[in-house]
């Protein structure tokens, strides 16, 4: 159990970092897993007062504060409509919904667990870690560590033309996954990772969005509990192209499966995850533009 000296609640981002860069100190968030922790605690820093608690939605991106719970994500319609509900099948599964009321985007990113829906989902989008002193960071960049004293402001996920699929296997329901799976197929015009470079209109979503086989020029896959912290698998050798045929997925599903690396614990044996892999990827990639309507 976490013990705790001191808390503060925070009037200013800047005031959050200069208390967070002591190492004892720790930002609060929802709490649910760093009060499993046995290292003591000098100062816990409450944001609550500084407004991080909301989702904007604009034309171009989705603005969501450090502060916003699971639950708001989960229950927003902007989010569900973007993502086609892979956002809501991605986070419903998380213990249960007064868990999901008090914990937080910022804890879930920040601690960047390998268990986690979350960031499978997240990084699956053209996803930003807005840092208070380092600016705009790519989810991707940001996941593989670093920036550890910094304080996470807003979560901001590009508006790109692309269709979402989530999907995770688990061997009861709201236990820790086995594996997760996301995976994002963006349009041609779209832009995943450039922020000079203008998404195409949205109006192209509706346009592709029809039974049959929908175009792809751009796919990524993350995979998370393998059971380490969720990663980016992008279409490096152009193994899918346009349209999304059942053989391009099955070639692109056995790729994924052979490149992510995997391991074994009380869940599930490495050799069950490479299989989950596969299977998972081979399914997303199917009902995004294969045998179902979008």
């Amino acid at each position: 159990m976490i013990t705790i000296q001191n808390y503060r609640l925070v009037d200013s981002l800047e005031e959050a970092w200069t208390l967070n860069q002591k190492r004892s100190n720790r930002i609060l968030g929802g709490m649910h897993w760093t009060k499993m922790s046995r290292n003591p605690v000098n100062t816990v820093i409450d944001l609550s007062r500084l407004g991080l608690d909301q989702i904007e939605e604009s034309d171009e991106a989705f603005r969501i504060g450090c502060m916003v719970s699971l639950r708001q994500l989960e229950t927003h319609p902007g989010l569900a409509a973007y993502t086609e509900d892979a956002m809501r099948e991605a986070l419903r599964h998380i213990v249960g919904v007064q868990f999901r009321n008090t914990a937080t985007l910022g804890g879930s990113i920040y601690g960047r667990y390998g268990f986690s829906d979350v960031l499978t989902i997240f990084l699956a989008m053209d996803t930003s870690v807005e840092l208070y002193k380092h600016g705009l960071v790519p989810l991707n960049e940001y996941a593989q560590g670093g920036f550890e004293r910094d304080v996470i402001a807003h979560i901001i996920v590009k508006k790109s033309p692309a269709h979402f699929r989530y999907l995770s296997v688990r061997n009861s329901q709201t236990d820790f996954p086995v594996l997760t799976c996301a995976a994002g197929v963006y349009a041609e015009t779209g832009s995943m990772t450039s922020p000079e470079n203008d998404p195409a209109s949205p109006a192209l979503l509706q346009a592709d969005c029809q039974p049959g086989y929908a175009p792809a020029a751009a796919v990524r896959l993350c995979i998370g509990a393998r059971p380490g912290r969720a990663i980016l698998l992008e279409d490096a050798n152009h193994i899918l192209k346009a349209p999304l045929t059942p053989d391009a997925i099955s070639r692109f599903a056995d790729y994924a499966a052979t490149q992510v690396p995997t391991q074994s614990n009380l869940r599930g044996s490495a050799q069950y995850r490479s299989h989950l892999v596969r299977v998972l990827t081979r399914r997303a990639l199917t009902q995004i533009g294969g045998d179902s309507p979008c």
